[in-house]
């Protein structure tokens, strides 16, 4: 039985608290409260949003860095996308697969092809990927994605294997939803780019996609369907920033109450430029960087459990800048075109990417600013999914196994596949993290673990 009518996205009052004028007292009030983990009321964010103060917003920042820590510890999370297909029943405005895009060469990837790009991937290191299609139900129907699952988790390479797939696919029915489930996935994401209607009815002409209570209702229907981790996001530069970050918040304290888990991750990307796009050159609410900067701040303040992805649309000094502000999950060497890791070079991109270093590039860049670069997918695997990780993440639990697995994959990596450089800079970063391990017996059982790894034995984890 599908869900219909929910109502929990309130216009009215988002413009309201859009309206707040935070005192500074009442600023540094919020930023000490979040010191505690315990995230932040919807009057709070909205206040933060608000701050434009060049003191506050390093407050805010500085205090964003802290909670992340306290949650996840150093370790940021590495995954590749892998698109499936550019061809997509939708007309959304600000994308390159749009269907009134006939300047597109549209590609969708055989079983063979889609192994060709695991190949590629899994051979510079990457242990998670994110399987993306445009939306189009006839050509990436469930038959096809569950074979290509099955395909995927299959391969062995070397040491190298694919242990974890995230999927990104068109919104789907309760009964359809029950079946991915059984695919052995992680993480469903579906964006809803814009929360405010008027807008979103003006960016999805057509197309399934422009039926906004469909769009909203779809992580009710994948919770309903029994998925454990869902992943929500909004596109910025279609209306007011702070618009959208509240009623993200409010979509995520809905789902909190109502089924006991937040959404396991928000993504916060920006318009970039697509060919073929009606208006990327030039978003009706262009972010800055200032303003973007607060929006990933505020998030992780308000909601601490949740994972923070960032993705290649952004240039990589900037990325660097960002992880200082709560980022916990970032793409790396990524392709936004079907086939753009090795079988089609030149099919159409979704979006531009910012970011073109390879994978080894940016773990060499993680490694020498301290964060330890994390292939980890034990959570999944163990159980920790759904409200038993809410369970973990919420108090700060979690980082009691962040750091152990981080650690273990990241030895993988070194030994496996990284440059000279980065295998010394990695070598340094384990031995100085080690140190930090107050827990001596835990401690003495990363080191015997660690001493596993060098020795050939791989996907140990805690």
């Amino acid at each position: 039985m599908e869900i219909t009518n929910r109502i929990f996205i309130d216009e009215d009052k988002i413009n309201e608290l859009i309206e707040s004028k935070p005192t500074k007292d009442k600023i540094n009030e919020i930023l000490d409260k979040s010191l505690s983990l315990k995230g932040l009321t919807l009057e709070e964010a909205a206040f933060l949003l608000n701050v434009n103060d060049d003191e506050l917003l390093e407050k805010l920042f500085k205090a964003a860095k802290t909670v992340k820590e306290k949650i996840y510890g150093k370790r940021i999370v590495l995954f590749a996308p892998l698109y499936l297909s550019n061809y997509c029943s939708n007309n959304c405005l600000y994308c390159g697969f749009r269907i009134d895009n006939k300047n597109i060469q549209r590609k969708v990837l055989t079983v063979d092809e889609v192994l060709q790009e695991v190949r590629e991937i899994v051979n510079v290191g990457h242990k998670r990927i994110l399987l993306v299609a445009g939306e189009d139900i006839h050509k990436c129907n469930l038959d096809y994605i569950e074979g290509i699952i099955n395909k995927i988790y299959e391969q062995k390479i070397l040491n190298g294997e694919v242990r974890r797939i995230n999927i990104n696919i068109a919104p789907l029915s309760v009964e359809e939803f029950k079946r991915l489930g059984s695919f052995g996935i992680g993480t469903y994401q579906s964006f809803q780019e814009t929360y405010h209607k008027e807008t979103y009815k003006m960016m999805h002409p057509s197309g399934l996609k422009a039926n906004y209570d469909w769009r909203v209702e779809t992580m009710d229907r994948a919770l309903e369907a029994g998925l454990h981790d869902v992943g929500m996001g909004a596109l910025f530069g279609l209306t007011d920033y702070r618009f959208e970050v509240l009623a993200m918040l409010m979509h995520a304290e809905y789902l909190d109450k109502k089924y006991g888990t937040g959404p396991h991750t928000l993504s916060i990307p920006r318009i970039e430029p697509a060919q073929g796009s009606a208006l990327s050159e030039s978003p009706p609410n262009a972010i800055n960087d200032k303003d973007f900067k607060k929006i990933i701040a505020v998030l992780r303040l308000a909601v601490p459990y949740t994972g923070i992805i960032l993705s290649t649309r952004e240039r990589a000094e900037f990325r660097r800048e960002l992880l200082e502000l709560g980022v916990s999950q970032i793409s790396a060497g990524s392709k936004t075109n079907p086939g753009g890791y090795k079988t089609e070079k030149h099919s159409t991109e979704q979006f531009s990417v910012g970011d073109t270093r390879s994978l080894d590039e940016v773990i060499y860049e993680l490694s020498t600013h301290g964060y330890i670069p994390s292939f980890c997918t034990s959570c999944y695997r163990l159980g920790r999914v759904g409200k038993d990780f809410m369970d973990y993440a919420k108090p700060g639990l979690i980082q009691r196994f962040c750091q152990p697995n981080a650690l273990l994959t990241f030895k993988e990596y070194l030994l496996d596949y990284a440059s000279d450089k980065t295998k010394e800079a990695g070598k340094q970063l384990i031995n100085q993290h080690l140190t930090e391990i107050p827990d001596e017996k835990i401690r003495e059982k990363i080191i015997c673990q660690l001493t596993e790894v060098e020795q050939g034995k791989r996907d140990i984890y805690i």
